[in-house]
């Protein structure tokens, strides 16, 4: 992930400052503010500001005036009741905004997630750099021939190496387009809004993404899980990095009742009652599906 001096210079000179306040701080996160951690080949992921702690969890639920109404312990026990019991609401009082560097298609998976706040870089007004994500060799992968979203065996020797010129070759042939349509010395040129659209889905943008913890832990749920498309996963693999130093006791019941666990249906849990009182189930008499039989004893092994 290079970043150019003057890119550098700014998050020193912003790491540099600091300012008396009033407000509720988490000493974890204040020491990743504005650092730009790697993602990708030219991501990054940066924490530009927060509100709120674990303290502020808990005096929401409680609704109390002030902090240290209760102990510790106490805090952690009911940050566990709350995300056990689904109540989503005092999470809710904590914000994270973040500023993220990504491929354009891993940016469409991501949008999807319409919850939060987002101001991208618009290449309408600015010309996008000559930044394209080219996988790893050891990312490159055939289509899964079970599951159509999913990835199957890697590609290797000749295969691989004919992928990758493929994508570093189209990418730099179309950013020289990109160039070329918005016009050289002399020449009018083609509008950058217009000449964008030449830009494959590997070419970087970036935005300022502000979310709640509560709809940041289930974008996290869904691309931290080992499931998720490698692309988006390694992002939110840091992100869960950065909410742990943030509200670590939140985190913590995160992990233990949503990113580690599982949900059973009501036919799955009659299942596994069955089992545990000596009955013999099969997918045939269990009332489950083929996939949800396989999901269930994936869970239960």
């Amino acid at each position: 992930m290079p970043l150019s001096p003057d890119q550098q210079a700014e998050i020193d000179a912003q790491r540099a400052q600091s300012q008396p306040t009033l407000r509720a701080t988490s000493p974890g996160i204040e020491a990743q503010l504005y650092r730009a951690h790697p993602v990708l080949d030219h991501g990054f992921v940066r924490v530009i500001d927060y509100m709120g702690d674990d303290a502020a969890i808990t005096q929401a639920a409680r609704v109390s005036y002030g902090r240290g109404t209760k102990s510790v312990q106490n805090d952690e026990g009911l940050i566990r009741y709350l995300m056990r019991h689904w109540h989503s609401t005092p999470f809710e009082m904590c914000e994270l905004k973040l500023h993220v560097k990504l491929p354009v298609f891993v940016a469409r998976q991501w949008i999807r997630h319409r919850t939060a706040n987002v101001n991208e870089y618009s290449a309408r007004y600015s010309v996008l750099d000559r930044e394209f994500y080219i996988p790893a060799p050891e990312h490159l992968a055939a289509q899964s021939s079970i599951n159509n979203q999913g990835r199957g065996a890697t590609l290797e020797g000749d295969e691989a190496a004919r992928v990758l010129e493929t994508l570093k070759a189209d990418s730099d042939r179309a950013y020289d387009h990109y160039e070329q349509m918005m016009g050289q010395e002399g020449q009018q040129g083609l509008a950058r809004e217009l000449a964008r659209m030449n830009l494959p889905a590997n070419v970087y943008t970036q935005w300022y993404w502000k979310v709640d913890l509560h709809n940041l832990f289930h974008f996290l749920r869904l691309r931290a899980d080992p499931h998720a498309q490698y692309e988006i996963r390694v992002y939110a693999e840091v992100i869960c990095d950065l909410v742990r130093d943030w509200v670590p006791l939140a985190y913590a019941a995160f992990e233990e009742y949503r990113l580690g666990a599982a949900q059973l249906s009501a036919t799955g849990v009659q299942v596994v009652r069955r089992m545990l009182a000596g009955e013999e189930v099969t997918q045939e008499t269990s009332g489950l599906t083929k996939r949800e039989w396989a999901e269930l004893m994936g869970v239960i092994g």
